[in-house]
């Protein structure tokens, strides 16, 4: 069995990662919790923070067990957590009552806001500076993240703001954070293949601990809040 390539990557950048990787799951658990008190829906809360818990916990016992370690296509880690993980966003809690009533009574700006969470994404910038990723990619994810990220503030303050524009800037941020999170995802694979056919540089960086936690939770995540905006977007006054 062909074990992922080890990158060395310094242990201030790793000990940053967890320390900033808690914010998307504590910005998403805040919003749940305030929205879901104006359904009401006392459930809606424990259940996320319970699930993100066990989902985290599960996370990090498959990769010390050494789970996405093989030199696999696609990689294993996303067939242990990314794709289950998007399934059960997409087949089974966009369907669900609970979602669409928190759906209904939360602002579009909100859901915006959430995705300041996505400044995580200079770590890939981070990484690739020290030769843990190839740069192009790192790069033009990790960029595109922060830009994501900071524009929300913009974006968000034209709603508030009710200006014309607020709609369509709207709509034009939301399809770019879009392909950015799809190009990430997409990329990543593409190396993956180019790695393990020509031995070139790959991503493996990203299915080890700690870093194993942003493909196995970013892009559902990601994906699931655009594609709610979306929907609100469709039914906001122009």
């Amino acid at each position: 069995m062909n074990n992922l390539a080890q990158y060395f990557v310094p242990q201030w950048i790793s000990i940053a990662f967890l320390l900033a990787i808690p914010l998307p799951f504590v910005l998403i658990l805040f919003f749940v919790r305030k929205t879901a008190k104006k359904v009401p829906n006392t459930l809606a809360f424990p259940l996320v923070a319970a699930f993100f818990a066990l989902y985290l916990m599960y996370i990090v016992f498959a990769s010390f067990q050494g789970w996405f370690n093989e030199v696999f296509f696609p990689p294993k880690v996303l067939l242990l957590t990314t794709f289950p993980y998007a399934i059960l966003l997409f087949g089974l809690v966009l369907n669900t009552k609970s979602y669409q009533k928190i759906l209904a009574h939360s602002p579009l700006e909100s859901l915006i806001q959430l995705h300041i969470f996505r400044l995580i994404g200079v770590f890939f910038v981070l990484l690739a500076l020290h030769d843990a990723l190839p740069r192009p990619f790192a790069f033009i994810a990790g960029f595109g993240d922060v830009l994501t990220a900071l524009s929300s503030v913009f974006v968000v303050k034209a709603i508030q703001l009710k200006k014309t524009y607020a709609k369509m800037l709207a709509l034009l941020w939301n399809v770019f954070g879009t392909v950015d999170i799809l190009f990430t995802a997409i990329a990543a694979n593409v190396l993956t293949r180019i790695s393990i056919d020509t031995g070139a540089m790959g991503v493996d960086t990203l299915a080890i601990f700690p870093f194993c936690i942003i493909p196995a939770f970013a892009p559902p995540t990601i994906l699931f809040l655009h594609w709610a905006i979306f929907k609100k977007i469709k039914n906001f006054p122009a």
